[in-house]
């Protein structure tokens, strides 16, 4: 071929055909690279469905770049001459094609972004990394944003982005929020009634065609050691897909989702959410263009305010700004433990083995869906995390692993910070902690149980309501010096010693594994 000027570049969670890595292509002078490599699912052990989402999207994308009349290079995970990894894979056909430069929009992924740089050095190869316009808020400017803030937080930040992009804006009062408010949590926290959630919109699946069908049988035999199942495996992995994904929630389950947005329901995993997160971190869809279907569905008089402002801030609100902590204050971000955790994660996070209702329920239909809900992950997983006292790193590659939407951009600052209080309130002003009283309130899973969420010592105490107190009383300097955390601290301080003793006794067999696991009571 004729002499090669720019190798571009493009990873698993990049499959957007108008990404600024293509800007300036010509087909007789640049060639696309893609690579399915092992490490991508084993720096940490990735469950099947987030595997096999990845592998999917990846080689749904291989074939709309050939028909847009990209050349494209693209090593599968199954060739014989497969090198493991993205750097290893990448070295060998820099060799082989012998470009000029090497082109990219910025990853996701500290990790990686730092080995193609240490290979295009290494190389002598010119490295062009450019901006991701996939994203609303870039980084410099959200760094911009944190420029000389005593603190952080996403309200103020999802404040000045509806202001800056015109948003749920009154149209006639420049600066005012529609509806009078700029937040709805208020009338976005409604439970279940007893009766139940009644008839539910049906998920948008997506029925495995061929291309898709032959990476499931894949991953079935190459990852067949990993955690999660494929039986069920229904995501969108094509832009068409996600386009027909995002106007099913719209149409169907938008007008309730802000209502029942925190509630949850044994066997009912997917409720009204969106389910879009995947394809949004995929780049199969676009920020804007979901923003904008929300908003005009509320314009339409098809959803309620509440519903589309609750919406709405996930996407512009705690997406952008999460990526905006991890980028700014990576490497060192990751190594954040302010509360000196270093617990194991429990051995049955990874297979959904525990006696206690609303976590069985919850780790079962993520290993089953590579799925859970924003408040499955922060008050049922994350927060039995956090109270047990797990090392943050060992939840984060839990949370990296199992997830169809992980990408390490937004699950670290979510995880690491917004869970598991890690770093010390950059991401949150106070640890979200709770007894099981939570999530009595927000689902009948404590009916189903064999532990009493009233009770915090005792054979039939739950484990959650145990846990709040034995974190409160480790914690409680700490925790008395937060504004936030002050009244329950001052509830702690009702407690005799005999009734703390019980409580860390009890806490202590928690964390021994001698409550909790399927096998112990």
């Amino acid at each position: 071929m004729a002499e090669l000027r720019n190798l571009v570049l493009v990873l698993g969670d990049q499959l957007d055909l108008d990404a600024s890595a293509f800007d300036g292509f010509e087909a007789d002078r640049d060639v696309v690279w893609m690579a399915e490599v092992d490490e991508e699912s084993t720096h940490v052990t990735s469950s099947q469905p987030r595997i096999a989402i990845f592998l999917a999207a990846m080689r749904h994308c291989a074939v709309a770049l050939q028909a847009a009349g990209r050349p494209l290079h693209y090593v599968r995970l199954d060739a014989p001459d497969n090198r493991g990894s993205l750097a290893a894979q990448l070295q060998a056909d820099i060799e082989r094609l012998r470009p000029d430069a090497l082109v990219m929009t910025a990853p996701g992924d500290w990790r990686v972004l730092q080995a193609i740089r240490a290979l295009a050095q290494a190389l002598g190869l010119p490295l062009e990394v450019r901006e991701d316009r996939h994203f609303l808020v870039s980084v410099r400017e959200f760094a911009a944003h944190a420029r000389g803030r005593k603190s952080l937080r996403m309200e103020y930040f999802y404040r000045e982005q509806r202001k800056r992009l015109g948003i749920l804006m009154q149209p006639d009062d420049a600066g005012a929020p529609l509806g009078g408010q700029w937040n709805f949590d208020a009338d976005n926290r409604e439970a279940f009634p007893a009766t139940g959630p009644g008839a539910l919109p049906p998920r948008s699946t997506v029925e495995p065609d061929a291309i898709t069908r032959e990476v499931i049988a894949l991953v079935q035999t190459r990852f067949a050691h990993h955690p999660g199942r494929l039986a069920g495996f229904a995501w969108p992995v094509t832009r068409a897909q996600a386009l027909q994904a995002l106007a099913d929630f719209v149409r169907a389950r938008l007008p309730l989702f802000g209502r029942y947005q925190d509630a949850m329901w044994p066997g009912e995993p997917w409720l009204y959410h969106a389910h879009l997160s995947a394809a949004l971190n995929l780049k199969l869809l676009n920020p804007r263009e979901v923003v904008a279907a929300a908003v005009a569905a509320h314009s339409a008089g098809h959803a309620p305010l509440a519903s589309v402002e609750g919406f709405v801030r996930q996407i512009i609100g705690w997406r952008e700004y999460v990526r905006g902590i991890y980028w700014t204050q990576m490497p060192g971000y990751l190594e954040l433990n302010t509360l000196g955790a270093d617990q194991d994660l429990p051995d049955w996070y990874w297979t959904g083995a525990t006696d206690m209702a609303c976590l069985r329920d919850a780790i079962g239909q993520t290993l089953t869906h590579g799925y859970a809900n924003h408040i499955q992950r922060l008050m049922v997983t994350g927060l039995f995390a956090l109270m047990l006292g797990v090392a943050p790193r060992q939840v984060h590659a839990w949370y990296l692993a199992v997830y169809v939407d992980a990408v390490e951009w937004v699950e670290l600052p979510n995880t690491l910070g917004m869970s598991q209080y890690a770093d010390g309130g950059l991401m949150g002003s106070k640890p979200y902690i709770a007894t099981g009283k939570y999530i009595e309130r927000m689902s009948p899973h404590c009916k189903g149980c064999r532990y009493d969420p009233a009770l915090r010592s005792g054979a039939q105490a739950c484990p959650f309501t145990t846990l709040y107190w034995d974190f409160l009383a480790r914690h409680e300097t700490a925790m008395a010096k937060n504004p936030r955390m002050s009244l329950q601290v001052k509830n702690l301080a009702r407690m005799t010693d005999v009734q703390r003793q019980a409580v860390a006794e009890r806490a202590g067999a928690i964390r021994r594994g001698e409550v909790g696991t399927a096998s112990h009571g």
